[in-house]
């Protein structure tokens, strides 16, 4: 067994030892802590903090579990000028990540017209493996989308200025090349614009259940009973091309030799390699912010003509599955890190210029997802996050069952009947996807976000429950 201390509440370390350079930290509860333990969570923060140039420890949240090399909701800073960057700890689907709209709808409107809504966002947005997207470009128009990211849609006409404005990066990393990006990767990406792909994406209409910070949620234009939109998806094939590419060329150059696991290959980062994957992920990264900005335009076409006085804002775009370079403050002194969140979400407090100007005053909001039949819940980011997590926290409910092993417990047409159980309206591109993605298969959404309020990393303000469901 794994020694593991308990420092104070909801927070245990993984003592220095060995080749470690650094302790793991990981923050959970007893209960969620239980459930990490049935995986190799644990062993793989480890295997994190054994890779050089990390800061302070490898840190794993309180939706932690197994993932390729790094755990999914693993986070790693490394200094900016000296320290390493790994696609491994990054994540092969690049900013797949979650996008909330606002609606001026109520729960009953929704309700009133159920049926038309999951059928006519099924048939609008392509998803499942091998859908593809009714959205027709050139290869010169997908490098233009990866250089130019959500921004480029809207100024082409594909939503508003507020939807870029609302969004991590306002939806665009600047440092994006196409040049880094191998035709393997476009062409894998170039049919999948405006798609939810398979797995947990989804779009999913929920309302608001209950709100926890009226002033914040007030804030973030969300009052009870709203009808909200939440998108997740990501870059598709074209990300995990760009990974796969990316992780090849470091083994090739570096060898594996001295990892404990080879899917934590990395480069320093400012080698040339190091450099061309942080241009080739920012391709990828915007690309994703496209999809989830053409997905947006055709929600608002559909609810428009389903509600003609409808309106659809965003509320927020949030990253996961990707590396930023950020200051933060450590044994006194300001510093620049690449901070790598794999499945996990930035946690900004009050006043960092990366926060849209709208919640600069209040802090970053976060948006995180439940599980088909659970709750999903909007947070807000907190200063604490920064001291404790280099400003990360909780990205979802986090797997506790394999899909293999959620296919042989439940048929996709159990799923959808349980669902509709509790009024709530499916439409998937598989029922073996279906199966995949039962709530069962994810920890307790309720026990994480718990586990974020009381650790500061990441505040509660609103609970939303899912009235339909659009499942890749």
């Amino acid at each position: 067994m794994m020694q593991l201390k308990k420092v104070s509440e909801n927070i245990y370390e993984i003592p220095k030892e060995g080749k470690m350079n650094v302790p793991g930290r990981i923050f959970a509860s007893e209960k969620l802590l239980s459930k990490i333990k049935e995986d190799k969570t644990l062993e793989q923060v480890k295997n994190m903090a054994m890779l050089p140039k990390v800061e302070k420890y490898s840190i794993a949240l309180p939706d932690a579990h197994q993932g390729y090399g790094s755990c999914i909701g693993g986070v790693l800073a490394s200094d900016a000028k000296e320290g390493i960057v790994s696609p491994g700890l990054i994540g092969f689907d690049i900013n797949c990540s979650v996008r909330l709209l606002r609606t001026n709808l109520k729960k009953e409107d929704i309700l009133k017209k159920q049926k038309e809504v999951v059928e006519a966002l099924y048939r609008k947005i392509p998803s499942g493996v091998g859908r593809g997207s009714k959205f027709n470009m050139t290869k010169d128009e997908l490098k233009r989308i990866m250089k130019g990211g959500a921004k480029y849609l809207v100024e082409k006409g594909y939503g508003e200025k507020g939807d870029y404005l609302h969004t991590e990066e306002e939806g665009c990393l600047q440092e994006a090349d196409h040049e880094k990006v191998s035709d393997r990767a476009m062409k894998r990406g170039i049919g999948q614009l405006g798609t939810l792909g398979s797995g947990n994406h989804f779009v999913e209409v929920q309302y608001v259940d209950e709100i926890f910070d009226k002033k914040i949620a007030e804030a973030f234009g969300l009052t009870k009973n709203q009808a909200v939109i939440m998108v997740h998806c990501g870059s598709r094939g074209l990300g995990h091309q760009v990974a796969s590419d990316y992780m090849k060329a470091m083994e090739d150059k570096y060898g594996i030799e001295n990892l404990p696991d080879r899917e934590l290959i990395n480069a320093p980062i400012k080698s040339k390699l190091g450099q061309d994957y942080l241009k080739a992920m920012a391709c990828a990264a915007n690309f994703a912010f496209a999809n989830k900005q053409l997905i947006t335009h055709w929600i608002r076409e559909e609810m428009k003509y389903l509600f003609p006085n409808s309106k659809v804002e965003v509320i927020y775009d949030i990253c996961h599955n990707i590396a930023k370079f950020e200051k933060h403050n450590t044994d006194g002194k300001e510093r620049e890190f690449l901070v790598m969140r794999k499945g996990a979400t930035r946690s900004f407090g009050k006043g960092r210029k990366e926060i849209p100007a709208s919640y600069r005053k209040i802090g970053q909001p976060i948006i995180i997802p439940g599980s088909m039949g659970t709750a999903s819940y909007v947070l807000v980011g907190m200063k604490k996050a920064e001291e404790l997590t280099f400003a990360s926290t909780a990205h979802g409910a986090g797997r506790v069952m394999s899909r293999h092993a959620a296919i042989k417990a439940k048929t996709g047409e159990k799923v959808k009947e349980d669902l509709a159980s509790k009024g709530i309206l499916v439409k998937s591109g598989s029922m073996k996807g279906l199966a995949e993605e039962m709530p069962e298969a994810y920890k307790d959404i309720d026990e994480v976000v718990r586990v974020s309020h009381e650790l500061g990393i990441g505040n509660l303000v609103a609970r939303l429950k899912p009235l339909v469901v659009v499942k890749g």
